[in-house]
């Protein structure tokens, strides 16, 4: 992990209960109406590393009973420190172990069944995964290459246009929302809007074919 002091470390929020309420806010708005994009208002003086919205995200979310994995991008910088020292998280060094993931653009996500799935009794002890990626914008269903999302939160279908997820993406979710009420939860993030993925969400990616057909 990286060594950081603490001097040199960002601000949190200015006012730690507003901030953290109104992120959490925007938290909950983006997993109740999955494929919504939603904006992430802070003040916190978030790492360099990372996308800002991400950061927000964890440091509202985040406190000292939490244990938190980062991919190797952010590892290598001063996240860990930030979060550490303005939540009190414990940084774990397998994903497996964490309540809380953060993948940073371009690293590998973690195949969704290695993180914590939580219990048929206690489906809240599963992982929350917070995913950087380059664009993810609500779009219409005609859309081509977007994803139809349907489920609970979804007036019949909502399409979403997402540029920074893995290849097998598709087959991912669909083996994590089949293990439901087991299974992680995974919110999408650019620099500054969420798009909330629950695992009571279907996603199926429309090919151009599928599209005329």
């Amino acid at each position: 992990m990286n060594t950081t002091p603490l001097a040199s470390l960002g601000a949190g929020f200015s006012n730690e209960a507003f901030g953290s309420q109104a992120v959490f806010r925007a938290v909950l708005q983006a997993l109740s109406h999955p494929g919504r994009t939603v904006a992430v208002e802070h003040d916190a003086q978030t790492p360099v590393v990372g996308h800002a919205a991400s950061a927000a995200v964890l440091l509202a979310l985040l406190d000292s009973d939490c244990t938190l994995w980062l991919s190797p991008r952010l590892a290598a910088s001063d996240a860990g420190a930030w979060l550490r020292f303005h939540t009190g998280c414990s940084l774990v060094s397998e994903a497996a172990q964490a309540r809380f993931v953060w993948v940073a653009q371009g690293d590998v996500v973690p195949p969704l069944d290695s993180l914590a799935l939580g219990s048929d009794i206690y489906p809240d002890q599963s992982a929350t995964c917070v995913v950087d990626v380059l664009r993810a914008t609500a779009t219409t269903t005609d859309s081509e290459g977007a994803w139809h999302l349907r489920g609970p939160g979804i007036q019949e279908v909502a399409a979403l246009q997402v540029e920074g997820l893995p290849d097998d993406f598709e087959a991912r979710w669909a083996a994590n929302h089949a293990v439901f009420p087991r299974g992680v939860d995974l919110v999408l993030a650019t620099a500054g809007h969420i798009v909330g993925l629950p695992r009571t969400t279907r996603a199926a990616r429309v090919t151009p074919a599928l599209q005329e057909a």
